[in-house]
């Protein structure tokens, strides 16, 4: 009698959603949900049932429709908003303690005296020194609701017992542009890391501060490893750089109309010489950034073939708080270039299109770059030739020098042995850093990594059980010396000595002021003719 209840109340189930207008799929969807939770022989999670039928579907479509839980969701928005609330420190795990690299500027732990080098010991009398907590862990007892407290007590440098501190959570700022600094007297150099929702405020106060302060008259602007982020971001830099009415970028769709982003006004960067740096790893925003300059012949694209990806996603959210993002259109240059590559091999083949790129020998020779003639475009000033079907093809294309990478500098890296080294070197050698090196452009020109450095390093490769073949070594010394340097002055100063210092070898930033100081070749690269 029951099991006949259960099947009547199914069929009133199959009958109301009838009524709602689904498609015969969709209630056949439905049925079976309301059938497994009913009628199967054990007791069910719905909830695991339901997430695994979502991403299943969803697999089916695109390679970038996704399915996000809560959890992913609420990082996700930190990573983009901009902000997240917290006490406001950039810390590493250091031999199973919480190892503070640096304090955010004006942010609650700065202003309550916490310092780079500085180990947390206890959180809110929780034992969290030596306890095999990652870094997920620490955060999560660190992070909280503004205007709550957390107590902390940090071990320091020269002090015999611990130092008691009791810090007000505040919302800290995540900034996405990593440094801006003059690269020579007329050339200003930005680098983006993601496109959130305080990029283009970020960006244009350190233009702004270039121009006024510092005389600049020409910009880079880095989008290397740049995967995108917000769409508007990009677009409001882009209206920085174009004539008010030109076309940035497009989106169409099968139920989405043609929607246009255009230049509200006049950019406040519109005459100078600009190159945007772009590679393989840049993608989505970077790329309609990218291609709206390139389509405008406003500036030269200097790097390697862009990622590809310029599909819309729309963001669904579900009730419980997690998330479905759709592709719903598709991001097309002023051009008319779609920015998205390919995909229908499926998703694997998809996955691994960089790597197949790799051994095509792309990553390396221009002339390994396969082209379709049957999409090409023009430029609407200058008419140069530039191409669709996935990513944005750089005006002048950078080889990626494989000759300085081994096996053994990747090792390190993936290991975290080159951090862990530079940390350690900070940690013993702090005051005599600071010391010596009061000012950044001092600890840039003068320190440098010695042997007994090196030697730790290997020391550290070894108890990693990483082999340090002296071939091996040699060649990727000179990489190796300067991560460390970058490393170290990171730790001193901030994130924007890191690229100072690792710019140096920097081979697109490198080509870049070369182009930018030679106003022929400048020119030459935009098709411009002799004489305009």
């Amino acid at each position: 009698m029951k099991r006949f209840l259960i099947i009547v109340a199914m069929l009133a189930t199959v009958n109301a959603y009838a009524q709602l207008n689904m498609t015969e799929e969709g209630r056949k969807l439905m049925l079976a949900d309301y059938a497994i939770t009913n009628l199967y022989v054990d007791s069910v999670d719905e909830s695991s049932i339901v997430e695994a039928g979502i991403r299943a579907m969803i697999e089916k479509l695109d390679p970038h429709s996704s399915y996000m839980t809560p959890a992913e969701v609420k990082e996700m928005s930190e990573n983009l908003d901009g902000n997240f609330d917290g006490i406001g420190i950039q810390f590493t795990m250091l031999r199973d303690t919480a190892y503070v690299l640096q304090t955010i500027s004006g942010g609650p732990s700065e202003k309550c005296g916490i310092a780079a080098g500085d180990k947390i010991v206890f959180i809110n009398d929780t034992l969290v020194a030596g306890k095999g907590m990652n870094a997920s862990d620490i955060k999560n007892k660190l992070r909280g609701k503004r205007g709550t407290t957390v107590n902390l007590l940090v071990k320091r440098g020269g002090e015999q017992s611990l130092l008691p501190f009791k810090i007000t959570r505040d919302q800290i700022p995540l900034y996405s542009v990593d440094a801006a600094y003059m690269v020579d007297k007329r050339i200003g150099y930005v680098k983006i890391s993601r496109f959130a929702a305080t990029t283009f405020e970020e960006f244009i106060e350190e233009v702004v501060r270039m121009i006024r302060f510092k005389r600049m008259k020409s910009l880079i602007i880095d989008l290397q490893g740049n995967g995108g982020g917000y769409m508007s971001a990009a677009t409001h830099i882009a209206n920085m750089l174009l004539d008010k009415g030109e076309l940035i970028v497009y989106t169409e769709g099968r139920k989405s109309p043609r929607s246009e982003e255009r230049a509200a006004d006049r950019g406040l960067f519109r005459d100078g010489k600009l190159v945007i740096l772009v590679d393989e790893n840049s993608a989505s925003a970077s790329e309609i950034l990218a291609g709206a300059v390139q389509d405008w012949d406003r500036g030269v694209i200097v790097g390697r073939r862009t990622f590809g990806k310029g599909l819309v996603q729309r963001p669904i959210q579900m009730p419980d708080g997690s998330m479905i993002k759709l592709t719903t259109a598709r991001y097309y240059t002023p051009t008319g270039r779609s920015i998205q590559r390919p995909y229908d091999k499926g998703n694997k083949a998809y996955g691994m299109d960089l790597i197949e790129r790799y051994n095509h020998g792309e990553m390396v020779s221009a002339d390994s770059i396969r082209l379709d003639d049957s999409l090409k475009y023009y430029t609407f000033k200058n008419k140069r030739t530039v191409y669709g079907g996935g990513g944005i093809m750089p005006d002048c294309f950078i080889p990626l020098d494989t000759t300085r990478y081994s096996d053994f500098h990747r090792d390190i890296i993936a290991k975290g042995v080159l951090p862990r080294v530079a940390t350690d070197y900070v940690e013993a050698n702090r005051k005599t850093l600071t010391d010596t090196y009061k000012k950044e452009e001092t600890f840039i020109e003068e320190f440098d990594v010695d042997n007994m450095l090196i030697d730790a390093l290997c020391k550290a490769a070894e108890k990693e059980n990483i082999a340090v073949a002296e071939e091996q070594l040699h060649r990727s010394l000179p990489l190796i010396k300067l991560q460390l340097k970058a490393m170290i002055g990171r730790e001193i100063f901030d994130s924007s000595t890191f690229f100072k210092i690792t710019n140096s070898a920097n081979d697109a930033l490198q080509r870049a002021i070369e182009i930018i100081s030679n106003d022929e070749e400048y020119n030459s690269l935009l098709g411009v003719k002799q004489g305009k």
